[in-house]
């Protein structure tokens, strides 16, 4: 993989913000630091940077893509009330990949849950 300033200056944008931004705000933040980087820059340097594993491409159902400087095995929640994204944290899903292993001789290597639902600001905001 060849050295660039764009792409190196795309992945710490990524890599230092656990919101899992979505292209277009990777390019907010990148051009704050680099006016010039075009947007078809910073997206074809996401999708290298995900092809590569050095971050994970998020496909969500609806709105754009997300991405995530988390590599480690984790399922994300979407919050359908402000679109924010949360990584989960859930030991019962390691105990499901355990299972499969035990009962199908399956190896679960990757998972890619989405959760979709309300996250507890937007709880409360509609109960006020």
């Amino acid at each position: 993989m060849n050295y660039s300033k764009q792409r190196e200056l795309v992945l710490q944008t990524v890599l230092e913000n656990p919101i899992h931004p979505t292209a277009d705000g990777v390019y907010q933040q990148v051009r704050q630091q680099n006016p010039r980087i075009s947007l078809g820059t910073v997206y074809r340097n996401l999708n290298f940077l995900a092809e590569m594993g050095m971050i994970r491409k998020i496909s969500m159902p609806v709105g754009s893509d997300r991405f995530d400087g988390r590599l480690d095995q984790h399922d994300h929640m979407v919050c359908t009330g402000c679109d924010r994204v949360f990584d989960v944290e859930c030991d019962a899903l390691r105990q499901l990949d355990r299972q499969i292993l035990d009962q199908q001789g399956f190896l679960v290597q990757d998972r890619h849950l989405l959760l979709t639902g309300l996250c507890q600001d937007c709880r409360d905001c509609r109960e006020k």
